[in-house]
């Protein structure tokens, strides 16, 4: 999805989600401006970076680029239903006809078929 990700993970040795999803957004959100910073092709560069440093000079914690919001909406996922209705949401957005078009969701793991990556990612 454009403005948002839904990501379902579990930990491994018992973290904490809170700890994990902060460090998810300090390794992406580094990764994600370096590659805009990289990119010769992004024309958006100084767009996207300006954004990133106004929201970063409202944030107490932030020393240059916000690219994250610091709110989160963490729900436990007990069943297939809640991963069928992240799977539907690019449906629901337009953006493919079928859930396991979208190249940035799991649905085509869950139907049989090799996805984007080799961990599931659960699209949004």
């Amino acid at each position: 999805m454009s403005s948002h990700v839904h990501l379902i993970f579990r930990s491994a040795w018992g973290q904490k989600p809170e700890l994990l999803i902060g460090d998810f957004k300090r390794f992406t959100s580094k990764a994600i401006v370096q590659a805009i910073i990289e990119n010769p092709k992004e024309s958006r560069k100084d767009f996207l970076l300006e954004q990133f440093r106004k929201a970063g000079n409202s944030a107490s914690n932030v020393t240059q680029y916000q690219f994250w919001r610091h709110d989160n909406h963490p729900i436990e996922l007990w069943s297939n239903e809640k991963i069928d209705y992240l799977h539907k949401n690019p449906v629901d957005a337009g953006l493919v006809f079928k859930a396991d078009d979208y190249i940035y969701c799991s649905a085509v793991d869950y139907a049989g078929e090799k996805g984007l990556l080799d961990d599931l990612i659960v699209c949004k």
